[in-house]
């Protein structure tokens, strides 16, 4: 439904489950309408965290390699965590083609004319339900977009302005909110949550007392069967910890969190895309498009806040119609309710994990 659309310049706001594609709109569609051979930048893309956007611009160079080499499309991405001297080195050397950036990197860039967004004609924001959700990272947004050619000035010109935005969770007041971006967007949305479930993923639950967590994690990943796993915990301090924990107790164990530097962050992301790690640990900074295609199996260490980050947490595996797990451990009354909301909200049967699991249940053959 979406490609065509965002192939004929149409403004889009696209909301499906974790692990259809989503990525693949914006990247074929942008693609498709680009003209190397202006030399400028004409495209900007927008996400809430340095992995995503690390691996959007991955998934730009993997596609553009089909396309003829002269001039080549130059995709960079822009981050923070890294000296923003880098950025202007490599903004020296060469124009990219396509941006993709974190909003406060983007934003210093932009406002210190280094980053030229005149010739912009494509504007997408992954994720945009988390991006424009806090008013800091919503400014920073409008304060790019306000540099971005308008409409008319684009006719004048002879181009056109598109506005994409996609996410799996999109509640109706950010919707609005989204919208006031676009120009009579071709919207693609869920109308009944309950669509937004993985089909392929089995979901359980484990009632416990905090203390047992450690030992039962241990007894998990001992019985389960597992390609690679992410266990999601609350806090920086318990992802470092947990990650200890298991590689002294005979888990190679990695983990990812925010107080790493940044290069090692993508350098571990890297280490666990390309399967070199099984397991590993991570904070929702973590639990928000990436695209791990050996995850089969989540486990919610920690209950998630809420029924949108539970959905995004658990929606790592089972991707694209493939089978997985999730298990989440229950330690409280207020745990167990957020536990009720999820399966009201999707409309999911999460159930007690059974003392076996058939592997052919969440591994593909």
């Amino acid at each position: 439904m979406c490609i065509p659309q965002a192939m004929l310049g149409a403004d889009v706001l696209c909301q499906a489950k974790s692990g259809m594609g989503k990525t693949a709109v914006f990247v074929l569609s942008i693609l498709q309408q680009l003209d190397p051979q202006r030399g400028n930048v004409q495209a900007l893309i927008i996400c809430h965290t340095r992995e995503l956007a690390y691996q959007i611009c991955t998934e730009f160079n993997r596609f553009s390699v089909h396309l003829p080499k002269d001039p080549p499309v130059k995709t960079t991405v822009f981050y923070g965590g890294i000296p923003v001297t880098q950025d202007i080195e490599t903004l020296r050397h060469e124009v990219p083609t396509i941006v993709v950036g974190t909003p406060g990197r983007i934003k210093e860039l932009v406002q210190r004319r280094l980053l030229d967004l005149s010739n912009v004609s494509h504007f997408v924001v992954d994720e945009c339900d988390k991006v424009l959700e806090k008013m800091d990272m919503r400014a920073d947004v409008q304060a790019i977009f306000s540099r971005i050619p308008s409409r008319d000035q684009a006719q004048k010109n002879g181009r056109i302005k598109q506005v994409m935005m996609f996410t799996a969770t999109l509640p109706k007041e950010m919707r609005r909110t989204c919208t006031l971006f676009m120009n009579n967007p071709v919207e693609i949305f869920v109308d009944d949550e309950a669509k937004l479930r993985l089909h392929g993923l089995q979901q359980h639950y484990i009632q416990l007392q905090e203390a047992q967590k450690n030992r039962k994690l241990t007894e998990l990943l001992d019985a389960l069967q597992f390609n690679q796993v992410v266990i999601f915990v609350k806090s920086v301090a318990r992802a470092a910890a947990l990650a200890q924990l298991l590689t002294a107790n005979n888990f190679p164990t990695i983990s990812i969190h925010r107080d790493l530097p940044q290069q090692e962050r993508i350098a571990r992301y890297e280490a666990f895309k390309s399967y070199k790690h099984r397991i590993l640990v991570a904070t929702d900074l973590f639990g928000r498009g990436i695209d791990i295609e050996k995850v089969n199996i989540v486990i919610n260490y920690d209950m998630p806040d809420c029924t949108d980050t539970y959905l995004h947490r658990v929606g790592r595996a089972g991707r694209f119609g493939t089978k997985g797990l999730a298990i989440t451990m229950v330690a409280d009354a207020n745990e167990v309710k957020i536990l009720n909301d999820v399966q009201a909200r999707f409309q999911v049967a999460i159930t007690e994990l059974p003392e076996q699991i058939s592997v052919d249940s969440y591994m593909s053959a």
